[in-house]
């Protein structure tokens, strides 16, 4: 998902990304996720777990995390190596908003009531992510021109979030874990409307900027395959939908 976004942005604005970006980039979004459920598996005990993939974090605990370090070292020495400095240096300085997320929402504000949605923080840093390694190689002052793209993917990665939070309410109460769902009443609602508003937001940047005429599509069509997924979920089951949330961004596929 993120790689095929971080490809269709980097074609809009002129762009051409080697290797080791891509290969950075997707790396660490896996080192993200799994040292998240790695941290989820070793605290809950194994009667909490209610999801296939925190059972398979809690069981293969100690090879993930070999598995994990190995990534790591590869990750850095693809960086160090494969990136330009500028890249280099601005990928690194995404490493402590990492952090502060995991430190945060793990341990220092786990149940706080008053912490910022989970979702809100993972589309953001999704978000950035993508947009790093191509604003150091766009010329000086045009940073702006990925404003749009990336908002429309930090949108649609809240949504896909917020209704994942939704539709798993009762494993996020049973594994002891907070979430939008959780913290406010219309979580539900709120994540339809972000959906909602990225089919929106996404046709309206296809019919008034040609430049982001494929990513304001993609938008659009991801925005309402999420809807229809929505819609569909009771049906599905929670398994089936969120498979097919994380599908649905996907769509940049379609114009590269």
């Amino acid at each position: 998902m993120a790689l095929a976004w971080q490809a269709l942005v980097a074609e809009q604005v002129g762009v051409r990304l080697g290797a080791a970006p891509r290969l950075v980039l997707g790396a660490s979004v896996w080192l993200a996720y799994s040292v998240d459920r790695w941290i989820e598996g070793w605290r809950l005990h194994p009667a909490q777990v209610q999801t296939q993939r925190h059972a398979f974090y809690q069981r293969q605990r100690w090879p993930l995390a070999v598995l994990w370090m190995g990534l790591l070292g590869v990750d850095l020495g693809v960086a160090w190596g494969g990136l330009e400095r500028g890249q280099f240096w601005a990928g690194a300085c995404v490493l402590p908003l990492v952090a502060a997320y995991l430190f945060s929402h793990q341990f220092i504000h786990r149940h706080h009531p008053g912490r910022l949605p989970k979702e809100i923080c993972v589309a953001g840093l999704l978000a950035v992510g993508i947009g790093v390694f191509i604003l150091p190689l766009l010329p000086p002052g045009h940073g702006g021109r990925l404003t749009w793209p990336l908002a429309l993917f930090a949108l649609l990665a809240f949504a896909n979030c917020a209704l994942i939070s939704a539709w798993e309410h009762g494993v996020d109460r049973a594994q002891g874990q907070t979430s939008l769902a959780h913290q406010f009443s219309g979580g539900h609602a709120l994540a339809r409307a972000a959906a909602a508003a990225a089919l929106l937001a996404g046709l309206a940047a296809a019919v008034a900027l040609p430049s982001f005429r494929a990513s304001g599509k993609a938008a659009a069509l991801s925005g309402l395959l999420l809807l229809l997924i929505d819609r569909g979920e009771p049906r599905l089951g929670r398994r089936a939908a969120r498979v097919l949330a994380d599908a649905a961004l996907l769509t940049p596929l379609l114009w590269l």
